[in-house]
C-alpha cells in the first residue's frame, strides 16, 4: 500500500465525505453528543484510510491524529463549527497552531422511522498550519506593521488582547514579530484553558485564501 500524504489525505476525504452524507447509521440515532458524533467520524475515516494507505495513528503523546503528515483531524457541527485544542504557548495565536487541521462540518439528521441518522457532510476544509492562527491578531499585527509600528506598539497591542502570557514572554513574541512577521490566520481562537477554534470564517473563505482548501463542499 502507498504511504499516505496530504494529496491522498484530501483526496479520500472527500471520497469519503461524499458516501458518509449518504450513509444511514443507527448508532447515532437521538445522539446529541457531539464528541460522539465525532468520534464515530474519527473513526470510520481512519478505518477508510486503512484499508488503502500506511500511515501512523495519532496517540494521547503526538495529540495530533496524522503526526506524520503533522495534521489533525476535527469534526464538529454546523450549529456550532468549533473545537478545542490543546493551549502550548501564546504564539499560537499568532504563529499558529504548529501543524495543519482537516475539518469535517456536519449537520445531523434523525430519521424517526427508520431509527437512523444521517451525517450531511456540508464542508470539508483543509487548513495548512501556516494559517491556522487567530485571524484578528495576526490582522492587528500586519496593520500595525504595515503602518511603520515598532516592538512598543506590538508589546500595546499583545497585551490590549489580553493573550495569555508574561510581560517578559510578550516582550520577547514583539522582538520576533518583528523580525519574522505572522502569516494571516483564518482560525478565531478564544482564550481558555484550552484553545477554543471556531471555524466560521475558515467555512466562509474556503477555496478562497491560499492555504484554506475547500476539500469537499455538499452541493
Amino acid at each position: 500500500m502507498p504511504n499516505l500524504n496530504i494529496k491522498s489525505l484530501c483526496k479520500e476525504a472527500f471520497e469519503f465525505s461524499k458516501a458518509e452524507s449518504k450513509h444511514a447509521e443507527s448508532s447515532l440515532y437521538g445522539v446529541t453528543d457531539g464528541k460522539a458524533v465525532g468520534t464515530y467520524l474519527e473513526h470510520k475515516f481512519k478505518t477508510h484510510l486503512k484499508g488503502r494507505y500506511k500511515f501512523s495513528e495519532g496517540n494521547s503523546a503526538s495529540g495530533i491524529d496524522f503526526p506524520q503528515l503533522n495534521v489533525d483531524m476535527k469534526v464538529t457541527s454546523i450549529t456550532q463549527p468549533q473545537s478545542s485544542c490543546p493551549f502550548k504557548t501564546a504564539r499560537q495565536k499568532i504563529y499558529g497552531l504548529g501543524y495543519s487541521l482537516l475539518i469535517f462540518v456536519y449537520q445531523k439528521s434523525d430519521n424517526s422511522k427508520n431509527k437512523t441518522a444521517t451525517l450531511n457532510i456540508l464542508h470539508t476544509i483543509f487548513v495548512s498550519q501556516e494559517q491556522t492562527a487567530d485571524f484578528q491578531t495576526t490582522a492587528g499585527i500586519l496593520k500595525i506593521l504595515a503602518n511603520n509600528g515598532n516592538k512598543d506598539d506590538i508589546l500595546a497591542f499583545i497585551l490590549e488582547r489580553n493573550l495569555p502570557v508574561e510581560e517578559i514572554g510578550a516582550n520577547k513574541i514583539a522582538e520576533e514579530v518583528l523580525k519574522n512577521p505572522p502569516q494571516q490566520g483564518f482560525l478565531t481562537i478564544s482564550n481558555a484553558l484550552q484553545w477554543r477554534l471556531q471555524y466560521g470564517r475558515v467555512i466562509e473563505v474556503a477555496g478562497q485564501e491560499d492555504g484554506v482548501i475547500s476539500v469537499y463542499r455538499a452541493s
